[in-house]
């Protein structure tokens, strides 16, 4: 038997492995085509409404699709992002093939899959009315952003997170050059030009980082040689000491995963907050852009959990826990328990920096007249008591949703079966090309609107039944195990308890109106805090981990 070309076993390669994301965005190509020619024909409203519509139809899907395929060409769900190790997987270094290929033939087949979702989105598209639709500029606007992010994520780096933090200003940069060309009116043709010379530039310089990751140059920035070093050649060895297995563990997790959240909003804030210089007359637009920042934690930590979940983030190729991390001295709870600790400190971390830039930024900006005028007007209409309660409580719901998009998802990942995380990839990807249709459906039906408010408190019910369920499964579990004692699981459920209590007291003091009944509060305050997710994660890597 002839052994397959190397574009057939690269290709192969990438259908294999993200086969359940490409049959999703099919689906979602498929459905697509059918409402617009079949279900809705030519000239129905929806094709000439402009706002909504064309977000949840179009713009939600699409966005994710692009960034899907972002992260599969370029091997970012591979490994670790702040890694200094190059992020093109190391055992395709060994194939009988030329650097050449290894970086061209993942950049020809991004370029014209993302060419191809871009033509097929602008064919299909329910597109509204009075919208001039670009015909070629966005395709190779999305290869340039491909080939420049291959190129980013596959050259090592001398310290861990730079990749990060020059992957995010590099593609910036493209962006606003497009976006001012647009702005004064540039050509499409014009545009066009600019961009497509970058593509053999950006092979170029994929070309030289798959060579150096090929060949183990991975710098190390971290220190400069002390003079025995200097002096002698030989490098000294220096060991911290940590009082517990436990301690050394936390502190393992911390230097892997713990600052990438960190990082990550420290680099979007600026620009964000910088939006206030733009705003300083529009009260409504700042709280908008104060909002986003908030938003910038919880959304960022779901892209950092991506790594986080993975028992070995260094193993680009597999799931599989390795010796390394088997034999350690710890249970499988302890070992979860670091991530755990780890990740809240990395929340901690993050949310530092965006409660110290939000007030420096509006006072810098001027519009902190603005935001105090609006906050006394709301302590005014509740009383300062419950205005200072709601504030808190909103603030720590964004802390604990950022560290809840850390974690949640432990349970997949560790269990070590790629199926799993397929599986899990394939419905997440599924639920948001559904939503937006969706949602735009019970935007459009207030008789839709009327039924679902009316039947919230069953649908919250029935998730609160499927939640206590998993939970007793999960403790039945560890009761039959020795991951946890009887003491933890009873002090655990216990504070669950306390917590879910406090909760619903400060919801039913906030919101002691007829509109929302005390048992709607309740569940609310049930399903707000984790439970069955978070104790299944021990389980799954004690599955991965004694296979």
């Amino acid at each position: 038997m002839h052994s397959p070309s190397p574009a057939l076993a690269i290709a192969w390669e990438f259908r294999q492995r993200h086969r359940w994301g490409l049959i999703a965005l099919a689906v979602y190509l498929l459905a697509l085509a059918v409402t617009k020619f079949l279900v809705l024909g030519p000239g129905h409203p929806l094709r000439l409404e402009s706002g909504e519509a064309f977000a949840f139809v179009v713009m939600m899907p699409m966005t994710s699709g692009m960034v899907y395929f972002l992260a599969v060409f370029t091997f970012g769900l591979s490994g670790d992002l702040a890694g200094r190790q190059s992020m093109y997987p190391a055992r395709m270094f060994t194939l009988p093939i030329t650097t050449a290929e290894l970086a061209g033939w993942p950049m020809l087949y991004g370029t014209v899959t993302v060419t191809l979702l871009w033509l097929a989105i602008r064919a299909l598209g329910l597109w509204p009315a009075g919208i001039d639709v670009p015909l070629i500029w966005p395709a190779p606007f999305a290869a340039v952003l491909l080939a420049w992010a291959q190129v980013l994520m596959w050259m090592p780096y001398g310290l861990r997170g730079v990749r990060v933090i020059v992957v995010v200003l590099w593609l910036t940069v493209i962006d606003t050059i497009v976006l001012l060309a647009l702005h004064y009116d540039a050509s499409e043709a014009m545009v066009v030009a600019g961009l497509v010379p970058q593509l053999p530039l950006a092979y170029l310089a994929a070309r030289f980082a798959v060579a150096r990751a090929r060949r183990g140059d991975v710098p190390d920035w971290r220190r400069t040689p002390s003079r025995i070093e200097r002096t002698t050649g030989a490098p000294v060895l220096r060991r911290d000491n940590f009082r517990s297995p436990a301690r050394a563990q936390l502190w393992f997790e911390w230097r892997r995963h713990g600052w990438s959240l960190p990082v990550l909003v420290a680099i979007l804030l600026p620009f964000e907050l910088a939006l206030l210089f733009a705003a300083t007359d529009a009260p409504t637009l700042v709280l908008i852009i104060l909002v986003g920042v908030l938003l910038t934690p919880p959304f960022m930590a779901a892209f950092t959990a991506a790594s986080v979940r993975k028992s070995n983030p260094y193993a680009s190729d597999s799931y599989v826990v390795t010796p390394f991390l088997a034999t350690r001295p710890l249970t499988s709870a302890a070992l979860v328990a670091a991530k755990l600790k780890a990740m809240m400190w990395s929340t901690l971390a993050a949310w530092v920096l965006v409660l110290v830039a939000i007030p420096l930024a509006l006072v810098w900006s001027d519009t902190w007249p603005m935001v105090s005028e609006r906050a006394r007007a709301i302590a005014a209409f509740t009383g300062a008591t419950r205005a200072i309660v709601i504030l808190l409580l909103i603030l720590a719901a964004f802390i604990a949703s950022t560290w809840k998009q850390l974690v949640q998802s432990l349970y997949i990942g560790l269990t070590g079966r790629e199926w799993v995380m397929r599986l899990s990839v394939f419905l997440t990807l599924s639920f948001i090309v559904l939503l937006g249709p969706i949602l735009q459906w019970i935007i459009d039906n207030r008789d839709v609107q009327a039924e679902l408010w009316d039947s919230l408190p069953l649908v919250l019910a029935i998730l609160v039944a499927l939640k206590m369920s998993a939970a007793a499964v999960t403790a039945v579990r560890h009761y039959r195990t020795p991951l946890l004692s009887d003491r933890t699981l009873v002090v655990g459920a216990g504070i669950w308890c306390v917590i879910v209590f406090a909760l619903y007291g400060l919801l039913v003091w906030i919101l002691d109106t007829p509109l929302f009944p005390s048992y709607f509060l309740a569940l609310v305050a049930i399903l707000a805090i984790p439970l069955a997710r978070l104790s299944a994660a021990p389980l799954a890597l004690a599955w991965n981990r004694h296979r």
